[in-house]
């Protein structure tokens, strides 16, 4: 009987959650879904020397912004919890024993300052101190020392760790569903530390456990654990457990140059590196992205869908998602096209949604803003006219602030080139004649406007762009008559009579 598919997603709460992370996140929840499998979130809390207060609550609100839902985990309790590490830590020194006693795991005693001096003293010599079959039988150990001799210092409290004892003269024979087949020879391999002095097991111990008592059978996490898979798969022949099936994902590399991205290049270049703002680190959500486009474009580094489309909802993700086609070479970042998904996002978000948003930045605006041009209906009728042109929410400001306020002062080029000698006996007629109109909708307008012009004479160029550069101030804005339409009749003969005025 093929076992129900079980995925986790296991950060350490050391600090906010990095794109990387919730792409890691995002690729075992689609992984999960695609074969009607669980998704359990687990907190790696062993170092509780690096724990940092809020991150672990901020790891959750990013999944859950990110519409990554977790099946089981901290605050949804499953059959398999606790799923905080820091909550199990009285059941790994059991499994540490196993080792123990069936001789895949000794004491070691040596002091920071011992293994410091060994480090130096090879380092002398131009070699790398390693912890394994080469020396540990010179080291102080519970190999290197009788059993009396071991139990005498356990017995008068010395501080120890349990190391794992690597295999000599093995091939490890490796197999990864993103990188294929891997060998690696035992001998170069160090004796890790699976149980520390201070009583909490290490990542190595305490993830092998966890995923064996929860039933994990895909391991699907980044590159930098590559290096730890021989160690892990070791771990699970020692205990004779079944090995789950590993899947090791590509970077997300710097936008330029070589590297994995980083804080550093978002502070640099200007962009997000994580889903929420952390401290004085802006997120993705607070920058104005939507999730739907967070989601789409991480899910396509590192992961080719195999065709032209790069629209995908999370039905769609699910339904094509498939290890076999995730890169094992590194993905290059690019802010640009992280700015297109979201422009492609905002062009079919509901017109009311992105109204209330827009609200809430002409709430909080310097600008004396009338009551009426606050209605969310007049503000929705906005958003539609200007969207296909922003990427945020925030530029519907900088793209329609002349549906709130008339402008003040007009762009000196647009002017120069745009406001003839005639300009002003122009429009003083096109005033009266648009005062004269009775049904003032934008179709309406352009028929009659239209009309106005071919009867005086005159070529769209006389007053079209005149007309705009006085109702907006700039050269800029959808279609004229759409414009003049929603500001309304009184507003628009206002600004052109303003305009006449002042530029006379």
């Amino acid at each position: 009987m093929t076992k129900k598919v079980r995925v986790r997603f296991a950060p350490s709460p050391t600090g906010p959650l990095h794109i990387g992370g919730v792409r890691t996140a995002l690729f075992n929840y689609l992984f999960a879904k695609k074969h009607n499998g669980d998704f359990i979130l687990r907190i790696e809390d062993t170092d509780q020397k690096r724990y940092v207060e809020g991150a672990e609550k901020y790891i959750i609100d990013a999944l859950n912004w990110c519409n990554i839902p977790f099946d089981e985990g901290p605050g949804k309790e499953g059959a398999y919890g606790p799923y905080r590490q820091s909550d199990r830590k009285e059941l790994y020194r059991k499994y540490a024993d196993i080792l123990l006693g069936n001789g895949s795991a000794y004491y070691a005693f040596d002091t920071s300052e011992e293994l410091d001096a060994h480090r130096k003293d090879h380092e002398e010599k131009g070699k790398t101190f390693i912890y394994n079959h080469h020396n540990r039988l010179k080291l102080s150990n519970s190999l290197s020392l009788s059993k009396e001799a071991t139990d005498q210092r356990i017995a008068a409290g010395e501080e120890y760790v349990i190391r794992f004892k690597t295999p000599t003269d093995t091939a490890v024979h490796l197999s990864d569903l993103v990188r294929g087949k891997i060998e690696i020879d035992s001998n170069i391999l160090d004796d890790k530390v699976l149980f520390k002095s201070d009583g909490m097991p290490t990542y190595h111990l305490a993830n092998i456990v966890d995923d064996h008592l929860m039933e994990i059978t895909h391991v699907i996490r980044g590159e930098e654990w590559l290096p730890s898979m021989a160690l892990h798969q070791q771990l699970y022949n020692a205990f004779g457990w079944d090995v789950p099936q590993f899947a090791h994902l590509p970077l997300i590399m710097k936008p330029v140059g070589k590297g994995k991205l980083s804080k550093r290049d978002g502070e640099k270049l200007g962009f997000p590196v994580f889903p929420l703002t952390w401290k004085e680190s802006i997120g993705y959500r607070e920058s104005g992205y939507f999730p739907e486009s967070v989601v789409n474009f991480l899910a396509l580094l590192g992961w080719n869908p195999g065709t032209e489309q790069e629209l995908f909802s999370m039905e769609e993700l699910i339904a094509s998602f498939d290890l076999d086609r995730v890169n094992s070479s590194g993905a290059r970042f690019d802010p640009d096209k992280t700015k297109w998904y979201n422009q492609q996002y905002m062009q079919d978000r509901d017109a009311l949604e992105l109204a209330e948003g827009f609200s809430e930045i002409l709430r909080s605006s310097e600008f004396q803003i009338a009551e009426e041009r606050l209605n969310i209906s007049y503000v929705k009728q906005v958003v539609v006219l200007i969207k296909e042109r922003a990427t945020f929410i925030q530029d519907f400001w900088e793209l329609g602030d002349y549906f709130f306020v008339a402008p003040e002062s007009y762009n000196e080029k647009a002017v120069k080139k745009q406001w003839k000698e005639d300009s002003a006996a122009i429009m003083e007629q096109l005033v009266a004649m648009l005062g004269s109109i009775s049904d003032f909708s934008s179709e309406n307008l352009e028929a009659k406007v239209k009309e106005w012009i071919g009867e005086q004479g005159l070529s769209f160029g006389k007053v079209m762009p005149p007309l705009r550069l006085i109702t907006v101030g700039d050269m800029k804005g959808p279609h004229m008559f759409d414009i003049l339409a929603l500001i309304g009749q009184q507003e628009s003969i206002d600004r052109i009579n303003k305009a006449i005025s002042s530029l006379k």
